[in-house]
């Protein structure tokens, strides 16, 4: 009896090894998955703030919880069940899906760039005028629309990454990135958003330091916003660069990342710094494939809004 007791013990014990390496390995996969949809993250943290532009403060918070219910609610509802069936029966679609993704992540950054050279970015901003419940409703869904396009590039790249795991495991990974990814992104949103707010209670205390660093912050929020604009546009570039780059070769053609692999062994053994100078030659190029990508998908859709524009005109003219 003593005997099987301890069989028993060692039987539980080796299960609880057993299910702490698989929670250690599903911690280590959705980590891996979410780094991966770094670029894409980056980009939704920097939109998002430009919702509550012209809105009451009291209402900030309120407003991105909203917009981060919404996202959540996208991501496990919506895009987690059709991301799972996909992969399951059609894994080279979500390869599709991915590289039209990596497409559209590639219009979004050479898009930003036009609008900043002809300083045509009206569009991205919400009007200061934009107050009561109605305005309010049409923010937060607004956002929530815009969200669920970056939500699904989130997604589906870090699906990418854990493809090959079982089908419960996979879902459980992506659930783990969802929540996670929708808290990093909304409680930085809301920090940044609050960070004048902060920066102005600090600077109206009677200590010299208190009051420094408050003006700091106010001082440094417009900067921290442009400087999250320029980090999300050349993230943007170069994962939709690369997401295109290793999908051609995914699905057969192999020439061009044969290129990039060929570049890369030439560095390699520059004492040091060979993987350093690998990795900025495989970002430079598929940044580089990115903005070559985007600023002819951009050309395309001007001209067709080109063209609309013109017919509009030219019909209100007869």
């Amino acid at each position: 009896m003593a005997g099987g007791l301890a069989g028993l013990l060692d039987d539980i014990a080796a299960l609880a090894k057993l299910a702490a390496s698989s929670i250690d390995d599903v911690g280590v996969a959705a980590g891996k998955a979410s780094a991966k949809a770094a670029g894409v993250v980056v980009d939704d943290a920097a939109v998002t703030p430009a919702y509550v532009r012209g809105l009451a403060a009291d209402r900030e918070l309120p407003i991105i919880k909203r917009i981060a219910t919404g996202s959540l609610r996208n991501k496990l509802l919506l895009i987690l069940p059709i991301a799972l069936i996909l992969s399951s029966i059609a894994p080279t679609l979500v390869e599709i899906i991915l590289m039209l993704g990596g497409t559209y992540l590639c219009f979004e950054g050479a898009e930003k760039i036009y609008h900043r050279i002809t300083r045509n970015d009206h569009k991205s901003k919400v009007p200061a005028t934009l107050k009561g419940p109605e305005a309010e409703e049409a923010t937060v869904q607004g956002a929530i629309r815009t969200d669920l396009i970056l939500s699904a590039e989130i997604m589906v790249i870090s699906l990418k990454e854990v493809i090959d795991e079982p089908i419960v495991q996979r879902a459980i990974i992506m659930i783990i990135v969802a929540i996670l990814i929708t808290v990093v992104v909304y409680g930085a949103v809301a920090l940044i958003v609050k960070m004048d707010d902060i920066g102005l209670a600090m600077a109206e205390r009677e200590a010299p330091t208190s009051q420094k660093i408050g003006r700091w912050l106010v001082n440094a929020m417009p900067k921290l916003l442009a400087g999250l604009t320029v980090v999300g546009t050349a993230a943007m570039l170069w994962v939709g660069g690369h997401i295109l780059l290793v999908g051609s070769e995914e699905l057969g053609w192999h020439a061009p990342y044969d290129f990039v692999h060929d570049i890369e062994k030439g560095v390699d053994d520059v004492g040091g710094i060979g993987g350093l100078l690998a990795w900025l030659i495989n970002t430079g190029i598929s940044a580089i494939i990115g903005l070559a990508v985007g600023a002819l998908v951009v050309a395309v859709v001007s001209r067709f809004h080109g063209s609309s524009h013109d017919d509009d005109a030219h019909a209100a003219a007869h």
